[in-house]
């Protein structure tokens, strides 16, 4: 038996996330790399929650905010997403297209890239 298309996942570009910040809507932004990844790169006013942790850790995001979740090239982030729908979280859920990479890219170029 073959397993169901991955359904899509709602992405917004770092330049798009920029924008949205700036014009001070409430996002929260979820960071699900690793600790050694943060401590080279971080995207400010993240809340770190390594993927491993997402499922137990899913209390600590917020439905009512919107929500978007990034990794390094956003892979990571759309599994911790898939995760998260799948054990019921209802919030909305945007990856990062591109991830903290597209983020030093379009972005910050202060931001180390690794």
């Amino acid at each position: 038996m073959s397993q169901a298309p991955t359904q899509q996942i709602p992405e917004i570009t770092a330049t798009e996330l920029k924008q949205r910040i700036d014009s001070g809507e409430d996002i929260q932004i979820i960071d699900v790399r690793e600790a050694h990844e943060v401590a080279v790169a971080a995207i400010p006013n993240t809340t770190h929650i390594p993927l491993g942790q997402v499922l137990d850790r899913m209390s600590e995001i917020d439905p009512n905010r919107e929500t978007v979740v990034h990794c390094k090239m956003g892979g990571r982030s759309a599994k911790a997403i898939e995760a998260l729908k799948r054990s019921g979280f209802t919030g909305s859920l945007l990856n990062l297209k591109g991830g903290i990479t597209a983020w030093s890219n379009e972005v910050d170029p202060s931001v180390p890239r690794y």
